[in-house]
């Protein structure tokens, strides 16, 4: 079976690689002896001019991103048992790996392509058609190529959120291809629906600066249906399972808050006032959620803590994320303020209530707080912050909130039904779930053959 998966991730990563090296059919040249006839060409606008500020700037924002997902790997891996650290960890790294060479071969023209239907269509696949001249659809003042490497970022860690809600349970094989075909299956058409040229809900109106509805609430949901699916870790609700690494989680939320500047404010698309806003609010969220969090959990368990702490800055975050280029700062107090609530009773009380084991709670912070973020985004957002989004509904504007939900119905829908199909399918092919006795012995020891500790005897 491992020669097997390895066999149809080589073929699957060099299928379409053929693809670059054919002739683009748009720009052959003509056949010897065509006829030919003197043209008066029409008058062609001046081409567009790449700014080295923006570039310098979303690439900078790119690199910030990229540091998420292995900022993301020690959040996690502070969580899990010592013997699934580096399960979670390897997790992390290999979608780094696979979704960035996904995305060059396929995946950003399926996500960005420019269409109407399902998803963007295949004409940039192996990059045919994406160089260093702008793309001004997208940004008019950056190589199309780094709009395309700073969208591969986000989705290298959309995926890579999921991994909380099945932590210390998944065989690594099965992991690696219901990866590939969420990120192919779900990520790439909503990604399009939302952001790409011709996406029905960016038609609508729908808002999302930076990927609350794409990025968070897509793969937040999809993290519960596989936690309950997959079923509950052994011996949960008999023993308490306990970080085994707080200082990692700090650290992992450390990175996660530095690279949620470039997540947001390289959003922009350009080092312009609408970034600094977008960092300012990203800022200023986290910290009223992450204080807010801490308060909560002096209230009701006596005592403020670490995790509640960094729990509530990412929530934060997320929730800032779809509104970071529509709000104020005064703004973003309250988002902040209103996700640790929302998001504290999801984990504190809801989640033990229908006794689902969403190992770390990926659906309780990403997918509510993403929830909470989009709808307000169309309660807050302003044209006064940004003159080509809208008003939301404290500003006149009630249809913008309308929209919000529309968008947030349809992708908690869709990416339920498709994430149910893709884990199904997976697991009918090679089971999803490792052994019981491989649980036992954690996963670093049976799927890596490595340990993250030394232990004397």
């Amino acid at each position: 079976m491992k020669r097997f998966t390895a066999l149809l991730l080589v073929l699957l990563f060099l299928g379409l690689v053929g693809v670059v090296y054919g002739e683009d059919p748009k720009t052959a040249p003509p056949q010897a002896g065509a006829a030919t006839q003197t043209v008066v060409p029409p008058a062609t606008p001046a081409p567009l001019k790449v700014d080295p500020g923006d570039t310098a700037w979303v690439l900078i924002s790119t690199a910030l991103v990229m540091l998420m997902t292995p900022g993301l790997a020690f959040f996690y891996g502070g969580m899990v048992g010592r013997k699934n650290v580096l399960g979670v960890l390897m997790q992390c790294f290999t979608l780094l790996c696979i979704i960035s060479i996904q995305w060059v071969l396929f995946g950003y023209s399926l996500a960005f392509g420019p269409g109407k239907g399902f998803w963007g269509g295949f004409d940039w696949i192996g990059l045919t058609g994406v160089g260093l001249e702008p793309y001004k659809d997208y940004a008019a003042t950056i190589p199309h190529q780094a709009f395309m490497i700073y969208q591969a970022m986000f989705a290298v860690i959309t995926p890579a959120l999921i991994i909380g809600a099945f932590a210390e349970r998944m065989k690594f094989s099965a992991f690696v291809f219901i990866m590939i075909l969420w990120a192919t299956f779900v990520y790439d058409p909503v990604c399009h629906w939302v952001w790409g040229v011709g996406g029905w809900l960016k038609e609508m109106g729908a808002l999302d600066f930076a990927g609350g509805t794409v990025v968070h609430i897509n793969a937040g949901i999809a993290a519960l249906m596989m936690a309950i699916v997959i079923g509950k870790r052994k011996g949960i609700g008999h023993k308490a399972i306990l970080p085994h690494n707080l200082p990692f989680t700090v650290l992992g939320t450390a990175l996660l808050w530095f690279g949620w500047f470039g997540f947001n404010g390289g959003s922009a698309l350009a080092a312009n006032g609408l970034a600094v806003n977008a960092f300012v609010v990203t800022n200023t969220a986290a910290a009223a959620a992450g204080l807010t969090w801490g308060l909560l959990d002096w209230m009701f368990n006596e005592k403020p803590t670490m995790l509640g702490t960094v729990t509530g800055a990412v929530a934060g975050l997320v929730a800032i994320t779809p509104a970071a280029g529509f709000v104020s700062a005064l703004s973003a107090i309250i988002i902040g303020i209103t996700v640790s609530i929302i998001c504290f009773a999801a984990v504190a009380w809801i989640k033990p209530k229908f006794g689902y084991d969403d190992a770390l709670d990926v659906f309780g912070v990403h997918c509510v707080g993403g929830i909470w973020g989009a709808l307000a985004t169309g309660l807050f957002a302003s044209k006064a912050i940004n003159p080509d989004g809208a008003n939301g509904l404290f500003f006149g504007n009630p249809k913008q909130f309308l929209i919000q939900l529309v968008a947030v119905g349809v992708t908690v829908v869709y990416s339920v039904v498709v994430s149910f199909i893709i884990f199904k399918v997976v697991d009918l092919v090679m089971k999803v779930r490792v052994p019981e006795k491989d649980e036992t012995l954690g996963l670093d020891l049976t799927q890596h053959h490595e340990n993250a500790y030394t232990v004397m005897e």
